[in-house]
């Protein structure tokens, strides 16, 4: 299970993030991208490649 966070301070709506995710776990909310379904990442960190601006973190996390 991971734990997918998007810093809206550094996010800059690029929406590179929602194009490249596998498992549609973002989705843009106004001007900021936002993980709706963070329960279906897989933890390929596609997004954290593709985020110039480093607002992306993916964390394995342990049930």
């Amino acid at each position: 299970m991971y734990k997918v966070e998007v810093d809206a301070e550094k996010c800059v709506a690029c929406e590179e993030c929602v194009e490249v995710c596998p498992s549609d776990v973002f989705e843009m909310q106004g001007e900021k991208s936002v993980p709706v379904n963070a329960e279906e990442c897989l933890g390929c960190e596609s997004c954290v490649e593709v985020c110039e601006s480093e607002a992306i973190t993916v964390t394995e996390v342990e049930d």
